[in-house]
Formats: C-alpha cells, structure tokens, sequence
C-alpha cells in the first residue's frame, strides 16, 4: 500500500517487453528499503501474469477497452489502481505507452513525475531519482520526499529481475468510466518488411544525423559492404528519407543485439539507446566528446568520420 513499488507491467500484442523485467527487479529492491512490496499492474491481459516473475503481487484489471491500448483506457484504469492502493512510487517504462500515459497519470493523481529515469536509489526515508535531460547530455538528480511519485524508465537501466518465484494474483475490478471512453483502438500499422532484416545481424554498421547528408552515406555503405553488414540508422536519417523505416534503430523502430554495433554520428539519444543498448560490443565515432553514446560505447573515438571510415574500408578491403 503506502510504501509499495507498483510497476506497470508493458506489453504489446501478448508479449511482455524486456523492459517490465527491469522494472520488478528494481521495485523488488526499492520496496526492501520502504518497507513495502513489489506490485504490478497488469491491463488487459491477465493470461500473461504467469510469465511475471520477482513480484509479491500481480494486479490484473481486464475489460475489452483494454485489450489493446489506448492512452485514454490504460490511464483510467491505472488511476483506478494508484487512488485505491496509494503506492509510494509508481514505475512506468519509458516507451510509447510510458509517455503516453506518465504525464496524465501525474495530473490526475497529483504526484511529481521524473521522465526518462536512469537510476533510482533509496536514501532513508526518500528516493532519489536520476534522469536524462538534454537528450541525455546532462543528469539530473531529483529527490522524491513525499509520499507518492512517478518515474518513466529508460529500457536497460536497471539489470532484469532474476527469480524470485511466481507473485499472487489478484484481480482488480476495472473503473466504470471505461465503459464511457472518447477514443477507441482501430487498428495497428505496422511498417512493411524491408529488404533487409536488421534485428537478425550479427554486425550492424549505423549511421546518424552527423553524416550531414544522403550523398555522404555512399562512404559508409561501401565500409558496410566491406565488413558484410546491413546499414542501419537513428531516426533523423530514416525522417529525412534518406533509408527507409525499416532500418531504424530505437524505440520508435526496432531493437537490435548484434554481435557488433558500429557507430558514425550518432549522438546516442535516449529514444536511440533504447534500440541498441543490448549490443555485445558498442563502437562509436563521435566527434563530440560528451555525446551521450560514448556513456553506453565499449570504445570510441572523436575522429572525423570522414577521416575514419575510408582508412577503415582500406583496411577491411
């Protein structure tokens, strides 16, 4: 109740996103520190509370409003939870959904909201969250003393929840107001298969906005090619056209754990990270030196990519 760590369990067409994982392990730690529990709400899908493991108690709510998300449904439904249960920290991945829903759900239950999220630690009575600001080029720490807050949690920050056993599970009665919604699900687009399926490369070769311009990723592709590898890219080259949607890395494209992830230009945004984190070995050019890549690369270097990437190619070739 008062001291619990309740996370808000995400999920997309029956799956469970890794990031849910993350976030009971670090609510099952912090609710060691309040006295609490580890509680997860669970919308719309309660056949999945089996695969939820590390919790005390999962919280379904099921109601055909839910099945498929909704920013409107989802909110009200975990309003209900929040008001009647009163957790000391409300846990929320920072995805699509998370941004969706963690500003509306901080107006409308009157408790502070820290959004992108990177590290939360338990200082006696308090907690004190670190968050991302300026796409990730600085850290902010804010102090959560009252008795309720709001965190939406970069995917990767926190390792995932490892055993634990199976929690309880209870079902939750959902809000009448979900019968009386003004937005309702039609359908999900999704983007057409590409000619080149990234998510299944063991060396990936990425490129970002510091390529200036589409004429430059000829250089790039050649380096790919040499080294067998897809080109990929962060969302400001596949907006602008340049490579197609399919080839994004990121939250709002497709995550990716090759063997090798390359990088040329690439800042490392949070919405970036997201995709490619999970990399077994991370390689950034940057030649800003405080780009937040560097935070999450292996190895880096502040060369010119117009310098680097020929000498490579020679080498590779």
């Amino acid at each position: 109740m008062a001291n619990d760590i309740l996370v808000l369990a995400d999920h997309l067409r029956g799956q469970l996103s890794d990031t849910t994982a993350e976030l009971v392990g670090k609510a099952k730690e912090l609710a060691g520190a309040t006295g609490g529990q580890a509680v997860v709400a669970l919308l719309g899908a309660a056949d999945l509370a089996g695969q939820i493991t590390g919790a005390d108690t999962v919280l379904t709510v099921d109601h055909p409003a839910l099945t498929d998300y909704t920013p409107e449904a989802w909110e009200k439904a975990l309003l209900g939870i929040v008001n009647e249960r009163q957790p000391r920290l409300v846990l929320i991945a920072n995805s699509t959904i998370g941004m969706d829903i963690g500003a509306g759900l901080s107006a409308a239950w009157g408790a502070p909201l820290v959004a992108y999220t990177v590290r939360l630690e338990a200082e006696g009575s308090d907690i004190v969250a670190t968050a991302q600001v300026y796409g990730g080029k600085l850290l902010a720490e804010v102090g959560l003393d009252g008795d309720k807050g709001i965190c939406t949690v970069v995917a990767g920050s926190f390792p995932a929840v490892s055993g634990g056993g199976s929690p309880s599970v209870e079902t939750v009665a959902p809000p009448a107001g979900l019968d009386d919604l003004k937005t309702s699900f039609l359908t999900m687009v999704e983007p057409e298969g590409g000619d080149v399926d990234i998510t299944a490369a063991e060396i990936l070769v990425s490129v970002g906005r510091g390529i200036g311009s589409q004429e430059n990723l000829e250089d790039v592709q050649e380096l790919a090619d040499a080294l067998g590898a897809p080109l990929s890219a962060s969302r400001p080259v596949t907006d602008a056209g340049w490579l197609p949607k399919t080839r994004q890395v990121g939250k709002s494209g497709l995550k990716v754990k090759p063997k090798v992830y390359l990088t040329f230009g690439i800042s490392g945004a949070p919405e970036h990270l997201e995709g490619m984190r999970d990399a077994e070995l991370i390689i950034a050019c940057n030649t800003d030196a405080n780009a937040p890549i560097f935070d999450v690369a292996h190895y880096g270097t502040t060369l010119d990519l117009f310098d680097l990437v020929p000498a490579m190619t020679d080498k590779v070739g």
